[in-house]
């Protein structure tokens, strides 16, 4: 109970930290513009590909390498975003470079808590 517990609370914990890190890149004076902000649908999508796998009752190998390549679709598109936003001078560096590390901060949270969590009682990978 308080292992299970003190999960939770580190992965509120960097979750909090990813958040943080990604409404500084949008808040901040000195960046001051909402774009970044669209990643969130990124982490919004991200386990939806695996969830729908994992529902479906076939052994078929396919099914596992079509989540994750969608899943890897929708991680990299979150990490490309923030970079040609930048690119395109729409958004400054430093505030691409706070949205990338939000962007950790949120997906590390994902993966601790399938590891953590979803792991022990599925064989989807």
């Amino acid at each position: 109970m308080a292992e299970s517990l003190k999960g939770i609370v580190m992965l509120a914990m960097l979750g909090s930290i990813g958040m943080t890190m990604l409404i500084l890149a949008c808040a901040l004076p000195t960046y001051n513009l909402w774009w970044p902000i669209f990643v969130v649908l990124f982490y919004i999508l991200c386990p939806f590909p695996t969830l729908i796998a994992k529902r479906i009752e076939s052994d078929d190998p396919a099914r596992a390498a079509s989540a994750m390549f969608a899943t890897i679709g929708i991680v990299m598109s979150s990490f490309a975003l923030p970079i040609v936003l930048a690119r395109a001078e729409v958004i400054q560096w430093g505030a691409c470079l706070l949205t990338l590390a939000g962007n950790v901060g949120a997906y590390a949270t994902i993966l601790a808590y399938y590891f953590g969590f979803e792991s022990g009682d599925s064989n989807m990978w």
